[in-house]
């Protein structure tokens, strides 16, 4: 039998990613910049209504993890997905939950 050649620090790095995405409002903010490429904090909570802070803590933690990206511009933060194929993951878990 071969033996599967794994990166463990790839693997973790993934798992990591995963972890940070799997919370309902995660999954939506992602959602959502997919649908809009670039959002700003107020864009961002006021379209998900949720709480401001609430906004900025699971975009936080996204940004933290490498899902998301964000440019300062002026007193404005904008968000972004650094990468689309995080998309294709939610749209996955969509289909396999279709009946």
């Amino acid at each position: 039998m071969k033996k599967l050649d794994l990166d463990v620090v790839k693997l973790e790095m993934a798992a990591s990613k995963l972890r940070a995405m799997a919370h309902p409002m995660r999954i939506a903010i992602i959602d959502l910049l997919h649908n809009h490429k670039k959002q700003s904090v107020t864009e961002i909570y006021q379209k998900l209504d949720i709480e401001q802070a609430a906004a900025s803590h699971h975009l936080n933690i996204l940004k933290n993890k490498g899902v998301l990206v964000s440019k300062r511009d002026g007193k404005k933060i904008f968000y972004s997905l650094r990468n689309d194929t995080l998309t294709e993951i939610i749209d996955c878990i969509n289909r396999c939950n279709e009946e």
